[in-house]
């Protein structure tokens, strides 16, 4: 018995030594609420130009989780990719589509209205695209975020470097 349980405790520590998507609690220091009209809305270089993107709490850049809004623009395709980790996606304005999948695909799709969320698992391909108004969305995950474009072409950070 004795044996059995000292594998235990040496498995258990042993896997807490190996886990490497340690993450940190999410923490502020202070009370802040956010004025929509006074928010600073910033190009996001990670999706096709036009959407934009504020950070709300934490660092999409490290192993922790943060909550950021993004808009975009009417009629806004963003291609098929995939993220490295559980993303949570709340509508708080406007539309959008979503669809899962490796390419594009408006006939396959599903509209989320205000209100409505999705949660989407690492590495599953989806796709999205606003209707005719500016749509605004909340974006719950963990860092460090990224998004792989199943379609490099179709990847932003490429074209800039094309042109510099």
């Amino acid at each position: 018995m004795k044996a059995l349980l000292s594998t235990v405790i040496l498995l258990t520590l042993a896997s807490n030594g190996w886990a490497s998507d340690q993450i940190e609690r999410m923490a502020v220091d202070t009370f802040q609420t956010f004025d929509a009209s006074e928010l600073d809305w910033q190009a996001e270089a990670i999706l096709p130009p036009g959407a934009e993107s504020v950070l709300l709490v934490g660092d999409p850049g490290k192993a922790d989780v943060f909550i950021v809004l993004l808009k975009f623009p009417p009629n806004y395709p963003i291609p098929a990719h995939t993220h490295p980790f559980t993303e949570v996606l709340t509508v708080l304005k406007g539309d959008i589509e979503h669809g899962l999948g490796k390419t594009l695909n408006k006939e396959r799709s599903e509209t989320l209205q205000a209100g409505d969320s999705f949660v989407l698992p690492a590495d599953h391909a989806h796709y999205l695209w606003t209707n005719d108004e500016e749509t605004i969305v909340q974006l719950i995950a963990t860092g460090p975020w990224d998004i792989t474009y199943t379609d490099p072409a179709d990847d932003p950070r490429n074209k800039s470097e094309l042109t510099d």
